[in-house]
């Protein structure tokens, strides 16, 4: 045990399949930590903005996240200090969808037409937005097509990510559904196709009977899957890495314990999903497939690592990072490596 004694972290995860939260939801974490005399507290349901805008920048100290690698990412570039000591994989439904009365039926009926792209108040990084372009320029790729060969049409937002979730509850609901606007656009004739992912996208895709013009999210090429959720990153701030490794243990403890629960658990894994991400289970089956609870590990595998700096530089290309940085600069591996050794020893009892 360190003299630094703590109190309490914070951390937070985003509404998606993470083994952080489904160690949360199973009570790991929270009973891990404990352990240790520290107390959780969620970043993301914090009444405070200046709190709750730590899930988007990373800038309270004592704290780690899970979850989309946009935020992270552009966290990093902007200077903030922290360590990448995990990721996990977990492939989602990506899709470009568009209404019957387009005519469009495949993506290379996309040339020449519009496509319509969230844009966001400025402020915080508009990871929705890299989202969607990099889907589109992704299902562009696979016909030999470029971003020049269609027409971009924003899709002016007037909310930030932050100001949609204060205030009274909409319908008693926690979040307002994603791609409201999109799809408004494209039923209003705006917009000719859009981009949507993950439950959320399912689900919407769904309400209009819309056409599935081109799905990638399991192409057998990971860098055609790679996008903003494909891997999502854990991250700790520089203070609790350095001064606290101990505790950087015990949250690992905590999500290798649900990413081996999930694998037996298979049913009840795509339920936790489910409720994590404000979905049906069906919508989990159809937007995650029935594997579900075999994603839900950790690692920092080369291939792994790779596909975040992948990412990375794309977000650079197209100008959503204040500035570049080295990956490898990023990763810390002694809290995963340190980890392993002790995992090792205990069962040699040792």
């Amino acid at each position: 045990m360190t003299s630094n004694a703590i109190s309490e972290i914070w951390y937070t995860r985003c509404p998606v399949p993470t083994p952080v939260g489904l160690a949360a939801q199973l009570g790991y974490l929270e009973e891990n930590f404990r352990k240790e005399g520290v107390t959780l507290k969620s970043i993301i349901d914090s009444p405070d903005r200046s709190i709750r805008q730590s899930h988007f920048n990373h800038t309270l100290d004592w704290s780690f996240r899970h979850g989309g690698n946009v935020p992270p990412i552009r966290a990093r570039s902007e200077g903030r200090k922290t360590r990448l000591v995990g990721i996990t994989w977990t492939d989602e439904f990506q899709a470009i969808i568009t209404l019957p009365q387009t005519g469009i039926k495949s993506t290379r009926d996309l040339k020449g037409r519009r496509f319509g792209i969230a844009r966001r108040p400025e402020g915080i990084v508009d990871f929705m937005r890299a989202t969607a372009l990099k889907g589109l320029i992704t299902a562009l790729s696979l016909e030999g097509l470029e971003l020049a060969d269609v027409e971009v049409v924003d899709i002016a937002l007037a909310d930030s990510v932050l100001a949609s979730q204060e205030g009274p509850s909409l319908f008693g609901l926690k979040r307002r559904q994603a791609y409201g606007e999109e799809i408004a656009s494209l039923i209003r004739g705006e917009v000719d196709a859009i981009y949507v992912k993950g439950t959320a996208g399912i689900n919407v895709a769904n309400l209009v009977g819309a056409v599935q013009v081109a799905e990638f999210g399991f192409h057998p090429d990971p860098k055609i899957r790679i996008n903003s959720g494909s891997p999502r990153v854990l991250t700790v701030d520089e203070l609790l890495a350095e001064e606290r490794p101990d505790l950087v243990h015990r949250l690992l403890e905590s999500i290798f314990k649900a990413s081996a629960w999930a694998e037996a658990h298979p049913e009840e894994t795509r339920r936790f999903v489910a409720r994590e991400a404000g979905a049906t289970e069906e919508q989990v089956l159809a937007a995650n497939g029935p594997e579900v609870h075999r994603h839900l590990g950790l690692g920092l595998q080369p291939e792994l690592v790779e596909a975040v700096g992948h990412y990375k530089d794309f977000l650079r290309d197209f100008g959503f990072l204040a500035a570049d940085f080295d990956i490898a600069e990023w990763v810390d591996r002694r809290h995963l490596e340190a980890f392993a050794k002790r995992a090792v020893a205990e069962k040699k009892g040792v």
